[in-house]
């Protein structure tokens, strides 16, 4: 056995020294309700305090109901804090009214849903930056067709800062565009119901699913 020097083992003493080990079981993801889903995220479920990007043609095609079991859960508790009052689920420019009623019957508490439209997609940005890294949000959704890079960058770090899911929605032309986000998943019609490509999942492989909702 190789014996470590004193220096080393010092050094092993700093509280600011970062051990991969120590984080092999801090990943646990986010359940989506979708077990054929979960089984391809790494940590079963949607990446927590990270930054998802859903890439569809066009709306309603599937991309709410997929997330709606999430939301449920987080709209009815907080995870990471454990209170009784769970964080605020905020939706950034929904290009739609969202439907009370729907809603809550697919169990989403309506008291913690915020909604927020800015007049432009700059103030979509900074919005979503702003509620992320508050601390009061448990996940962000946000409607943006200028979310290049820096931004998507910007909002990795503000979901890390605040502890909260951040959840892009962009179009279809935006695969080919450099992003930060820990999970990128395209949303296509399929032949009985909706076919979800993985294109990117940190710690993940490419996965194709077909008809999963």
């Amino acid at each position: 056995m190789r014996q470590v020097s004193p220096s080393l083992d010092k050094l092993l003493e700093n509280p600011r020294l970062w051990r991969g080990h120590s984080q092999r079981h801090a990943t646990s993801g986010l359940a989506s309700g979708y077990e054929r889903l979960d089984r391809h995220l790494p940590g079963g479920g949607w990446p927590q305090q990270a930054l998802t990007e859903i890439l569809i043609e066009q709306y309603g095609i599937g991309e709410l109901r997929l997330l709606i079991p999430a939301l449920a859960r987080l709209s009815a508790e907080d995870p990471i804090a454990n209170c009784a009052d769970p964080g605020w689920i905020a939706w950034v420019a929904p290009p739609f009214q969202p439907y009370p009623p729907a809603l809550q019957q697919s169990g989403i508490n309506l008291s913690r849903i915020l909604l927020v439209r800015p007049k432009n997609d700059s103030e979509v940005l900074w919005c979503a930056e702003q509620a992320l890294s508050s601390g009061a949000c448990a996940a962000v959704l946000l409607w943006s067709n200028t979310l290049d890079d820096q931004a998507s960058r910007r909002l990795q770090l503000a979901a890390e800062k605040g502890q909260s899911w951040a959840i892009a929605f962009r179009p279809l032309a935006a695969r080919t565009e450099p992003s930060a986000a820990a999970l990128r998943i395209e949303l296509q019609p399929g032949e009985r119901g909706t076919r979800l490509s993985i294109l990117k999942s940190r710690g993940g492989r490419p996965a194709v699913l077909h008809d999963v909702l």
